[in-house]
């Protein structure tokens, strides 16, 4: 057997591996040494500190801090974003793994100045698929199983912490360790209450950054402590040994240039046919609908929207298995029936968009109008990308770059705060068509209140009352809860006067009537 080789960075010792074990069809047998006693302080502190800082009730800043912390911790474990080490300048593949991180902090943000709680969920795993990839880099080429190979780690990784532990007992190093931490905890313990008691003001301080400890809030801490320390774990776990794999072996299409070309060339002319036809009804919008007999607005935007977000879907299917698929002799073909189709499908695409756009314009907005506008969005970039890819000749990782599309939409609604939208636009609704659901507009988040308090009274009342009494005098849980658009609304709503509310006389109606 060769030599151990010592990694400084992760202050572990790296020997020939054992027999391979296969995970996601990689060679991933995991470290062959325990972890450091570095990994696992790292992993001890970050557990605290997630235990503190994760809200335990309304979602706010401490998941910022969470998201920080996770981040500082990888960094001294001994992730480094730029490979190969000693060059000047990253390779463009060092780039993407070094974005990674930075949009994992800015999607846990959310959390700090958006109360729409959908919103903030699907942030949240999306920032843990964006830590995940740029821990695993492009050890993984599935860009799912990099988004999951953190989580993994960590769930392999208890028998790997359980030996390094016992490494550590076995040292007197690590037993002083434990020991001078101990001592620690203990003068906090004295010493914290008595300046607490002597000062009110350090006292709330004190409070506020390190809530009571008791019985009922024993299994939450836990639960918080376990999360930040197995994030941590589970990126040494795959830093210290990352899986191996040959390169695949390159895939030759066996298919005939006229083989592959005509069921490709066949849906590009059907999906040709289809735009040709029914192109006056496709941008038409209100000349349509005036022009047809019988035909509602309700009926042209909604007429076709589902069956052509499903062809929309089935299309990236057949671009991407025909893509994989050419014959590497017919690159003329290749780019014509596949560039064709992607672009005849964008057609495709920007009809439905419209359709849901006049629809949202005439019938009201609502958030999962607005989502499924973002959804057809993010499949009109995937095309585009695919576009981009057939013209060039070069293959791209579909995937990967469907994900990063979908974490940028994301990025993007925060920063439009989707809520807020909504509310205005269907604001400057009424303000024309005297039409509005106050039922639903009562219904949304913090978010909504600065543009539903241009409603006039009683339809503002109504409106504000219901989001006034979910959101309650003053903020539960702390700093750790601390919001943006919840302190805003509040504020608002302190300065605002909320009458009684009279639905009988408001003349309202439902934003969803058709």
């Amino acid at each position: 057997m060769s030599a151990p080789v010592r990694s400084a960075e992760l202050g572990m010792v790296h020997e020939p591996v054992p027999p391979p074990v296969s995970v996601f069809g990689k060679h991933w047998p995991g470290p062959l040494l325990p972890p450091s006693r570095r990994l696992l302080g790292v992993a001890a502190a970050t557990g605290v500190g997630a235990a503190v800082a994760i809200p335990d009730g309304r979602d706010g800043v401490g998941w910022l801090v969470t998201g920080l912390l996770l981040v500082g911790a990888v960094l001294a474990i001994g992730w480094r974003p730029l490979r190969p080490p000693g060059e000047l300048l990253p390779h463009r593949v060092a780039v993407v793994e070094t974005a990674w991180m930075p949009v994992a902090v800015a999607l846990s943000g959310v959390a700090a100045v958006r109360d729409a709680g959908w919103l903030v969920g699907f942030c949240m795993l999306a920032a843990c698929a964006a830590g995940s990839l740029a821990v695993a880099g492009r050890s993984f080429r599935s860009v799912v199983r990099g988004a999951v190979a953190v989580p993994l780690g960590a769930l392999r990784s208890p028998l790997w912490v359980g030996r390094g532990l016992r490494a550590m007992r076995r040292t007197t190093g690590g037993l002083r360790l434990v020991a001078s931490l101990l001592v620690g905890l203990g003068l906090l313990a004295v010493f914290g209450p008595l300046l607490a008691s002597a000062d009110p003001a350090f006292g709330e301080v004190l409070a506020g950054l390190v809530p009571t400890l008791d019985g009922g809030a024993v299994p939450g801490w836990v639960v918080r402590f376990g999360l930040g320390a197995a994030g941590v774990v589970g990126a040494g776990f795959l830093l210290a040994a990352p899986p191996t794999a040959p390169p695949p072996p390159e895939r030759v299409s066996r298919l005939r240039t006229v083989e592959w070309g005509l069921p490709v060339g066949l849906l590009a002319g059907l999906f040709a046919l289809y735009v040709a036809t029914t192109l006056p009804s496709l941008f038409g919008l209100d000349a349509h609908v005036r022009d047809t007999s019988g035909l509602t607005y309700a009926e042209y935007a909604r007429s076709g929207f589902w069956q052509l977000l499903t062809v929309t879907v089935l299309s990236l299917l057949v671009i991407v298995l025909g893509s994989r698929w050419a014959p590497p002799a017919a690159p003329l073909w290749t780019r014509g029936l596949l560039g064709a189709l992607a672009g005849l499908t964008l057609v495709i695409v920007a009809s439905a968009l419209t359709r849901m756009w006049l629809y949202q314009q005439v019938y009201g907005f609502t958030v999962l109008r607005l989502l499924v506008l973002t959804c057809e969005l993010w499949l009109g970039a995937g095309f585009v990308m695919m576009l981009v890819s057939v013209l060039r000749l070069r293959p791209v990782r579909y995937a990967r770059g469907m994900l990063a599309a979908g974490i940028g939409a994301l990025l993007a609604l925060a920063v439009l705060d989707p809520e807020r939208f909504v509310a205005e636009h269907n604001v400057d609704r009424y303000a024309a068509t005297g039409r509005i659901d106050v039922e639903y507009l009562s219904g949304l988040s913090a978010d909504a209140v600065p543009a539903l308090q241009r409603l006039p009274e009683p339809l503002r009342s109504c409106a504000l009352a219901p989001i006034a009494a979910r959101l309650g005098p003053v903020e539960e849980g702390g700093w750790r809860s601390t919001n943006l658009s919840r302190a805003g609304a509040r504020a608002d709503l302190a300065a605002a006067t909320i009458g009684t509310c009279r639905m009988a006389s408001s003349g309202s109606s439902r934003a969803t009537d058709d």
